[in-house]
């Protein structure tokens, strides 16, 4: 692979991953309410998430989700379930502000397997890599596959860089609210209503 089609797919991937979507809101969300380290734990679960779009978009299954109506359907809605059930759980949560004690390595993995499952569980992901990757493969060079995974990693570590940088610039936001005690008494709300807005984006999504 050309060095020029790698950073112009690089400059695509990196404008994608900053619009605004479920996968970044997400990130938003936890570092807001639990903080960074909280914020990036939900990062890595999703770019672990990744791995599994990106290899069914190389392997060719995110081509059978995309012409199952059936498979679509169900992977979108028990997605939407997941992000609603997320923000129910966001909504009964007490009004006790922001958590700014250190977080445990259960609630690191907690949210770490959050983000895996959300994203799995979005098949517009799989849809995305589907219509970006062959967009940046030179079918004459030859080992088709072999280009998707690479072009494949390279979202992948520049998603891990972006939602790092998001969830420190979310923690700056953090402290600034942590001056404000009537809205930290309501950040639950705020974090069950972004879950609630990315599990009805994805019920309401369509193959495109």
């Amino acid at each position: 692979m050309e060095m020029d089609t790698a950073l112009s797919f690089l400059g695509v991937a990196i404008v994608l991953t900053l619009a605004p979507g479920p996968d970044i809101l997400f990130v938003i969300a936890q570092s807001l309410s639990q903080g960074k380290h909280a914020g990036i734990a939900t990062a890595l679960g999703l770019c672990t998430g990744l791995l599994v779009h990106i290899s069914a978009a190389t392997l060719g299954v995110s081509a059978v989700i995309y012409q199952s109506a059936l498979v679509f359907a169900i992977v979108k809605y028990a997605g939407a379930a997941y992000l609603l059930y997320l923000a129910w759980q966001a909504f009964r949560e007490q009004d006790e502000g922001l958590a700014f004690g250190r977080q445990t390595p259960m609630a690191y993995t907690s949210l770490y397997k959050k983000g895996i499952v959300m994203n799995v569980l979005n098949p517009k992901v799989s849809l995305f890599f589907l219509a970006l990757l062959p967009q940046f493969v030179d079918e004459t060079a030859g080992h088709v596959p072999g280009q998707m995974l690479l072009l494949g990693a390279i979202f992948l570590v520049q998603a891990l860089v972006v939602f790092t940088l998001v969830s420190i610039g979310a923690e700056k936001l953090r402290q600034w609210l942590s001056a404000h005690t009537a809205i930290t008494k309501r950040i639950h709300w705020l974090k069950g209503a972004i879950f609630a807005l990315i599990g009805i984006q994805i019920a309401v999504s369509e193959r495109s």
